[in-house]
C-alpha cells in the first residue's frame, strides 16, 4: 500500500487519569472515523508530566491504560501507538509507549532510552533520572504500509537512534514527546526536519496541548515531516487532531533522486547497533 492516513492526539491531559483515557480513546475513534489507520497519542497522556506524578500515576503493562488502548485499537481495527505513560515494573519506572495492533495485540513496549536531564540556567531544570530508569532495546513494528520505528521525546535529539532504524528498513518515525517553552521554540522542528531529511523518512511528534498552569509547559505543536524535509502539518497550541497522509511512494522517489543510502562512506564510518 503506497500511502496511509496517520492520526496524531494533541490530548489536553489532566490531573484526573480515568478522564485522560476516556477522552484519548473518544479522539483515537474519532480519528478512525476520519479515516486514520495509523494513531498516536501524546507523551505522558494519562498523567502530568513532572517526576513526583510518575511513581503515583505509574501501572504495570497490560494495566488499566493500556487495556483500554488495547480495546479501542481492536474495535477501530487501527494500529495504536499509545504514547506513553509511566510504567512500574520490578520496582523501576519507565517512560513507556505501549503499541498495539487493529486486533488489540501488544505488537511493542518502547522504554525511553534516552532520560531528560537538562539543566538550561533561568530557563528550565528537569532530571528524569531521579524517578526513571532508561530502556534498553530498539523498537519497531510492522504494519501493511511500512515499518515504523519508536523513539520518546529526548530520544529525538540523538540522531544515531533514527539511523538505525532507516538501517533497519523503518520509513516512518514516530516520537510522542512534550518538549517545553525553552527546547520547544529553539528546536522542536528543526530536530524533526533534521531526522527526515538525514534518513529520508516521515517523522512524527506528538505533544499533550499546552496548560498554561500545568507545572511543566508542554510545547503543544503536533507535527508531521516529510522525508524531504517539509512540515506537512503542525498542530497549534490547544487540543486537537491533526492529521497527514503518508504517501510511500513519495519517499521512494526521494531516495532515488539523492541516493544517500547507496552513497555513505562504509570504509570510512559507521553507525552501528550493540544490541538486536
Amino acid at each position: 500500500m503506497a500511502a496511509f492516513r496517520l492520526a496524531l492526539i494533541q490530548l489536553q491531559v489532566s490531573s484526573v487519569k480515568s478522564d485522560n483515557l476516556t477522552r484519548a480513546c473518544g479522539l483515537i475513534w474519532e480519528a478512525a472515523k476520519q479515516g486514520a489507520k495509523i494513531v498516536s497519542l501524546p507523551e505522558c497522556f494519562n498523567s502530568p508530566y513532572g517526576t513526583k506524578y510518575f511513581p503515583e500515576y505509574a501501572e504495570k503493562i497490560p494495566g488499566d491504560s493500556t487495556q483500554k488502548l488495547s480495546e479501542v485499537a481492536k474495535e477501530c481495527s487501527i494500529y495504536v501507538i499509545g504514547g506513553s505513560i509511566p510504567e512500574e515494573d520490578a520496582g523501576k519506572l519507565y517512560n513507556t509507549c505501549a503499541v498495539f495492533g487493529p486486533d488489540g495485540t501488544l505488537l511493542v513496549k518502547h522504554r525511553k532510552l534516552h532520560l531528560f536531564d537538562i539543566d538550561v540556567p533561568g530557563k528550565i531544570t528537569f532530571q528524569e533520572s531521579k524517578t526513571l530508569s532508561p530502556g534498553d532495546s530498539f523498537s519497531t513494528f510492522d504494519t501493511p504500509y511500512c515499518r515504523v520505528g519508536l523513539g520518546i521525546c529526548y530520544d529525538i535529539r540523538f540522531a544515531e537512534l533514527a539511523q538505525i532504524y532507516a538501517q533497519r528498513g523503518c520509513q516512518l518515525l514516530v516520537y510522542p514527546a512534550a518538549f517545553n517553552l525553552t527546547t520547544g521554540p529553539a528546536h522542536w522542528e528543526l530536530l524533526q526536519r533534521g531526522r527526515a531529511v538525514d534518513n529520508q523518512v516521515y517523522v512524527a511528534t506528538a505533544s499533550p496541548a499546552r496548560d498554561d498552569k500545568a507545572s511543566y509547559v508542554a510545547w503543544g505543536h503536533s507535527t508531521v515531516v516529510s522525508p524531504w524535509g517539509e512540515v506537512l502539518v503542525k498542530a497549534g497550541t490547544e487540543e486537537t487532531i491533526v492529521y497527514s497522509d503518508i504517501d510511500l511512494k513519495k519517499l521512494a522517489e526521494i531516495r532515488q533522486q539523492i541516493p544517500i543510502f547507496s552513497q555513505k562512506r562504509s570504509d570510512l564510518y559507521a553507525v552501528e547497533a550493540k544490541k538486536p
